[in-house]
């Protein structure tokens, strides 16, 4: 069974993300609330993808992204940014950071998650 982190500061958006995940396939869920207790996390259960907010306290995304990377077992992991801070800037700079790919919030259509997610697990199974 696939494992995702969610990693989101807002216990509303972290709960509505989980809830559309386990509507969207059978995955482990884990979540984490910032940067720091993500790279605990990960560290710990080695997910399969990374679901990343980019601005939160105690450690934000980018900083988190930058840390899993310098990682052996997370040098190549998915992570993909999903933020409110949604301008071309931000885009960039998760990018940058390493993120594999980019969602601006608010999500109105979870199929973007959905597609996206298969995309990378039929990507990574070939």
């Amino acid at each position: 069974m696939r494992k995702i982190l969610v990693v989101d500061d807002n216990p509303d958006n972290q709960d509505i993300l989980i809830f559309r995940l386990r509507r969207m396939g059978n995955f482990e869920l884990v979540a984490a609330s910032n940067g720091k207790e993500a790279l605990e996390v990960a560290a710990r259960v080695r997910p399969d993808l990374i679901l990343m907010d980019l601005r939160m306290p105690v450690m934000d995304g980018y900083e988190a992204t930058l840390l899993l990377r310098q990682t052996e077992w997370g040098k190549n992991l998915p992570i993909i940014a999903v933020t409110a801070a949604s301008n071309e800037e931000y885009r960039e700079k998760a990018l940058k950071v390493g993120c594999s790919d980019f969602i601006a919030k608010p999500i109105v259509d979870y199929s973007v998650i959905g597609r996206k997610i298969q995309e990378i697990f039929a990507s990574r199974a070939a």
